[in-house]
């Protein structure tokens, strides 16, 4: 089977089994609008990106690391982690409040944005319907401290489980803000360009993914955005609708959207490796 390398995670973890559910797409696009509102870390993004001529390009590249850290081979993780780090460390912005310049992998940001993506992710899928246990939720919390030592942060400055992670939120909470820019965000990724063979689906089901996304935002963002938050129960039920379409398409249609990395993990390891929930491990 060639370089047999499992990687960071393995086919035990729980990482490796929830990373290959398609909510992750809804889960990422949810962590999105939630990291816009911290001020420091959106005007991060906007004044170094261009998102909004490269958007697409951007969401298959966060993609692609998460697949890359979660399946590649430990080497891989690790190269992928070193070029987040060279990125960061290249790159400034400057506080229009303050006039202060600050780096973008200030720690402070970079855990920010790790705990948004990690309670996205987590989130979503339970709310979806993922099987997941309290014991499982906690072992991925833990386990994605990996995820946050690649992008520069200490493991032990990161949440290692659940009442850690809403701990960190609750002390968070007072420096959210939506700003122009997290507006900004917003209506970008209601209809963001993507190359003309992808027209369709941006018109068919990028609306249901994106306003999914946004109902599954905890009631406390919504109001910082000016919205009205749903019920829990009304944003359950969207979630869990949309969970059961997209597990409806085969895994292995799925798995061959660019770049592969689920594929390429199966094909080093076999096939006793394809990410199910049926493989959580019972005893993380």
């Amino acid at each position: 089977m060639g370089d047999a390398d499992p990687g960071l995670f393995g086919p035990g973890s729980v990482t490796w089994q929830m990373h290959g559910d398609p909510i992750m797409w809804v889960a990422g696009v949810r962590a999105l609008y939630l990291q816009a509102l911290l001020p420091r870390a959106v005007r991060g993004v906007t004044q170094n990106s261009d998102y909004r001529r490269d958007s697409w390009g951007r969401l298959l590249r966060t993609a692609s690391f998460v697949g890359e850290t979660t399946y590649g081979t430990a080497p891989a993780a690790e190269r992928a982690g070193a070029r987040v780090r060279g990125i960061h460390r290249r790159l400034t912005a400057i506080d229009p409040e303050t006039g202060e310049r600050y780096g973008v992998g200030d720690p402070d940001l970079l855990l920010w944005v790790h705990c948004a993506e990690i309670d996205s992710y987590l989130g979503v899928a339970r709310r979806s319907g993922y099987p997941l246990t309290d014991a499982q939720a906690d072992a991925y919390v833990d386990e994605q401290r990996e995820s946050a030592r690649l992008v520069g942060l200490d493991p032990a400055d990161v949440p290692a489980g659940t009442a850690q992670l809403a701990d960190y939120f609750a002390a968070i909470r007072p420096r959210l803000a939506a700003t122009p820019e997290a507006h900004d965000v917003v209506a970008f990724l209601k209809a963001p360009p993507v190359p003309w063979p992808l027209l369709p689906m941006r018109f068919t089901l990028w609306p249901a993914v994106a306003g999914t996304a946004f109902a599954a935002l905890p009631p406390y963002a919504h109001e910082l955005y000016g919205r009205t938050p749903p019920s829990a129960a009304s944003a359950d039920r969207r979630l869990r609708a949309t969970g059961r379409i997209l597990r409806a398409v085969p895994a292995t249609l799925r798995w061959q959207i660019p770049p592969g990395h689920i594929l390429g993990a199966v094909g080093r390891l076999g096939p006793g490796t394809r990410p199910s929930a049926r493989r959580l491990p019972a005893k993380p």
